[in-house]
């Protein structure tokens, strides 16, 4: 394996861990804060917030740098802002530093892609990507559950030093084994930002962001579920989200066999409508523990199965606007991350109990279905979109 892929899932890694880690410290943040759950649960929103926001406007700012040197200023941008909120004295002084974590997210994923593809052997550009993006599913699996356990056994401040010191040792490996690309032909903006007029992208982004919401307004508030539905003890919820990282690679391997194998449109229809039957499951089957340690493999397994039939559809409209897509899909994730912790928190706010936000996220993959089947309508006849 190529030592400059490494440094990329290194980035991935520092990414996966800001974005989710948030979910398992909702009630340590919460009780520290003096603020109700809901409320923290805005910390999440700021965040995808600020991928939505950073993504298209650091890949325009950045467009024509060097592709190491961007990375270097992401990364570094990742490790500063993450540090932020060790010394965060205030909940507004919080959720901004969540906001500005937010803001490299996407850009390095979308520069990370285009080198990615560069970097690799003829034939293998996928198998490059994915080893990039192994570094969000390590993050779940190992990353998430250690910096829970640090947020509920000592100070969920010293979970944002693990996160800057992993964003240091990412800005460390891509400065040394990354190579110096030439920065290719001058990138025209105008053709780039051509690809948002493609109603199939815009569809796409409606996909993303709504359907893959449903994700979000699940494990979100999955701390409080497992906690107050499952009756788990606090300290057990960093374990038991080793098995929702762990389906997290199951499901992101899954859907990559799922996407070669099979049309990539039908596909995230038939996954979207899986994770709508699974989260009613969790909705109904949470007060039993065992079911509850069941669903949060199976949940996390499905929703990340999602992901690589999602990301074909993108690919499959962005010829021309590669770097651009990419990140708008990263922004379309978070735009679902922001919706799903918002809506799911709205019945919390109302007074229904921590499995209530499951039936938001119901409803969040049912639009999701919608809009597919809209996509498939608009382009039955069109190969590109509904065949390998």
């Amino acid at each position: 394996m190529k030592k400059s892929l490494i440094a990329l899932s290194f980035g991935g890694l520092t990414i996966g861990i800001t974005e989710f880690v948030m979910m398992g410290l909702l009630p340590d943040i919460a009780s520290n804060m003096k603020v109700s759950i809901p409320v923290a649960g805005y910390l999440i929103s700021a965040y995808a917030l600020g991928v939505v926001i950073g993504a298209p406007l650091l890949v325009i700012l950045g467009r024509n740098f060097p592709p190491k040197k961007m990375l270097l200023i992401l990364a570094l941008m990742l490790t500063v802002f993450n540090a932020l909120s060790i010394i965060a004295p205030t909940y507004n002084f919080l959720f901004a530093s969540r906001f500005l974590s937010g803001l490299p997210h996407g850009a390095f994923f979308g520069v990370g892609a285009v080198v990615a593809s560069r970097l690799a052997d003829k034939g293998k550009e996928a198998q490059a990507i994915a080893i990039m993006f192994s570094g969000l599913t390590l993050a779940n699996l190992i990353g998430v559950p250690i910096g829970t356990y640090i947020g509920h056994h000592f100070i969920w401040r010293y979970t944002f030093v693990l996160i800057a010191i992993v964003g240091m040792l990412t800005f460390l490996l891509i400065s040394l084994w990354m190579p110096r690309l030439d920065k290719g032909e001058t990138v025209n903006m105008k053709k780039q930002l051509e690809f948002f007029k493609r109603t199939e992208a815009w569809l796409i982004i409606g996909i993303t962001a709504i359907g893959f919401g449903g994700l979000f307004a699940w494990i979100s508030y999955i701390a409080p579920l497992l906690i107050n539905v499952s009756k788990f003890a606090e300290g057990d919820v960093s374990y038991i989200l080793i098995l929702a990282g762990l389906g997290m690679v199951v499901g992101n391997f899954a859907g990559g066999k799922l996407a070669d194998k099979y049309s990539p449109a039908p596909t995230t229809l038939a996954l979207l409508f899986i994770m709508s039957i699974d989260l009613i499951l969790v909705y109904f089957f949470s007060s039993n523990q065992y079911m509850s340690l069941f669903l949060t493999f199976l949940t996390g397994t499905i929703s990340f199965s999602v992901i690589a039939p999602i990301q074909m559809l993108m690919i499959r409209t962005a010829k021309g606007a590669e770097m651009i897509a990419s990140a708008a899909l990263q922004g379309s994730f978070n735009i679902g991350n922001a919706l799903g912790a918002f809506l799911g928190g709205l019945p919390l706010t109302a007074g229904y109990s921590y499995a209530s936000p499951n039936l938001i996220g119901v409803g969040m993959s049912v639009v999701g279905m919608l809009i597919t089947l809209t996509l498939i309508k608009i382009h039955k006849n069109n190969l590109q979109l509904q065949s390998v």
